[in-house]
């Protein structure tokens, strides 16, 4: 099945901390991937497809509209960026792995690059909070397909932390 990508660089730009003169090309993979991971794994099979189906077709309105921007755009942007501050200086070629440097400043170092991971889990974490909050209040009455995951499709997680260890 074909997918869609969920957020545009305009929401990227608006709603991260990544500046707009990233290439787009280097987020894409993120994207599919935060989509595939992050959100089915909130959405579980059913919901996900229903949504990709309504954003493919351009006819993605009413409650799933409203469920896109308001819940899933913030924490999929968030989870994006999350996975893609580690590669972000890292240069992937035929010719070898690089690490790519700046002319006009100095790289992060990898604590500070570790710093800005943590501080983006944590808002993804908090957007991911406040879907799953929604999906618990709403999704009986306005995203069926939330209960009708089956066989070898993904149940929706639940789990309102996604984080490593808690004490």
């Amino acid at each position: 099945m074909a997918q869609a990508l969920w957020i545009t660089r305009n929401d990227i730009t608006t709603l991260s901390p990544l500046g707009g003169n990233i290439d787009t090309d280097k987020l894409i993979p993120f994207i599919k991937s935060a989509q595939d991971i992050h959100v089915q794994d909130v959405l579980g099979t059913d919901l996900f497809e229903r949504i990709n189906s309504d954003i493919e077709n351009t006819n993605l309105t009413g409650n799933y509209l409203n469920l896109v921007k308001e819940y899933i755009k913030p924490m999929l942007v968030h989870m994006m960026v999350t996975d893609f501050l580690g590669f972000h200086s890292v240069e992937i070629t035929n010719a070898g792995i690089y690490e790519v440097s700046s002319t006009n400043g100095t790289n992060a170092d990898a604590q500070q690059v570790q710093r800005l991971i943590r501080q983006e889990r944590n808002t993804a974490d908090f957007y991911r909070r406040r879907l799953l909050d929604h999906l618990q209040h709403k999704a009986s009455s306005l995203y069926p397909e939330y209960y009708t995951n089956s066989n070898g499709d993904m149940y929706p997680n639940r789990e309102r932390w996604t984080g490593g260890w808690r004490i």
